[in-house]
């Protein structure tokens, strides 16, 4: 099993695991950050190694999945992909989506009106 699908089961298993806790929600917000944290994390260490690296849109789907404060974090502790110019205009509009996306999911099913 190769890093890249490593990271697409721990993200199911994520996705799976928080559907069936109290707050699924909030508990998917939680792991997918935590996962993406990690996800930096061994991408940095595959760089510095020069092993086989975590692809660019793995990256950009856990961040686009909810993990981009995670991202964040992991940019500026790491020095991960804090440089790359394309990757970050295409991570800056994925945080974009994101955002929309759960303003509109709050206004549909969460704020009265």
């Amino acid at each position: 099993m190769t890093l890249n699908h490593f990271c697409y089961f721990l993200l199911m298993f994520a996705a799976l695991g928080s559907a069936f806790m109290p707050h699924s929600l909030g508990m998917w917000f939680v792991l997918v950050n935590v996962l993406t944290l990690l996800v930096y994390g061994a991408d940095k260490l595959a760089a510095v190694k020069g092993w086989r690296r975590v692809p660019e849109a793995t990256l950009l789907l856990f961040g686009l999945t909810g993990g981009w404060p995670g991202a964040i974090l992991a940019q500026q502790s790491f020095r991960h992909k804090t440089q790359k110019q394309p990757f970050r205009r295409w991570f800056f509009i994925t945080v974009i989506i994101n955002l929309i996306t759960v303003i509109v999911v709050a206004y549909e099913f969460y704020l009265p009106g």
